[in-house]
């Protein structure tokens, strides 16, 4: 990230850290700002942080700002959710399927694992499912489990966490509570982060909301309704996939 010269101050510092919240791709860390603005101190930006979260928290205000995967972003309040999704309601966007979300599950709770184990605890083969969830970067390859065959090793990404509106894997709830959440995306169908049309969202894959439309062609082993960009950088392996 460029260094910016300029030490901005008090409101001006303060606008600025607003805007990078809200401009930023991925939630903003503020090891963002201390190598964007070198001059400032790390406790001045934290402060500039603290005060954009507070001004959010008003309750007249349509967005707020959460802290999820270590950082800061921009979403709107749960509470007008439906209206948002009714905005979007009539684009084509990508949805998990039941199959990829209960697979997404068993990862997030069992990681690292391999696609034997996803299949035990399954039933199904779980190969072409991994590959949609890789390819929209909710999973990503960790490295070879060290036993006969040496299979992949599954974890989930930055993008699962800012997906599902949580700092860190501590914050997955229990079980029984992830099930009923899996159930509900399943239901009204979960939107894949990244789309242009969800930027500033606050994703709820629990709460579908009355204006949800789910896609039944999506139904299958987790597959877009559109195709992605490749992203091989994660995914390149010349051994066995099993």
């Amino acid at each position: 990230m460029s260094e910016v010269t300029t030490a901005p101050q008090g409101e001006r510092l303060r606008a600025i850290v607003e805007a990078l919240v809200f401009a930023a791709e991925d939630p903003l860390t503020l090891d963002d700002l201390v190598d964007l603005f070198p001059a400032v101190e790390r406790d001045t930006l934290q402060s500039a942080l603290d005060s954009l979260v507070r001004t959010c928290q008003a309750g007249d205000r349509g967005l707020m700002v959460q802290q999820v995967a270590g950082g800061y972003r921009m979403a709107t309040r749960p509470e007008i959710g439906e209206w948002v999704r009714a905005l979007f309601r009539s684009r084509n966007r990508r949805r998990l399927s039941s199959q990829a979300l209960e697979t997404l599950a068993i990862v997030a709770y069992r990681q690292p694992i391999t696609t034997p184990e996803i299949q035990a605890i399954r039933g199904t083969d779980p190969t072409s499912v991994l590959e949609a969830l890789l390819e929209k970067r909710l999973v990503r390859v960790l490295g070879r489990k060290k036993v006969v065959g040496k299979p992949i090793l599954y974890g989930t990404t930055r993008e699962f966490l800012a997906h599902f509106g949580l700092n860190s894997l501590e914050d997955l709830p229990e079980v029984t509570e992830f099930g009923a959440l899996v159930a509900g995306a399943a239901k009204g169908g979960a939107a894949v982060p990244g789309h242009p049309e969800q930027r500033g969202a606050n994703p709820a894959p629990s709460a579908a909301g009355p204006f949800e439309e789910d896609d039944e062609e999506d139904r299958g082993n987790g597959e877009d309704t559109r195709e992605d960009e490749d992203d091989e950088s994660e995914r390149q392996d010349d051994g066995d996939d099993s």
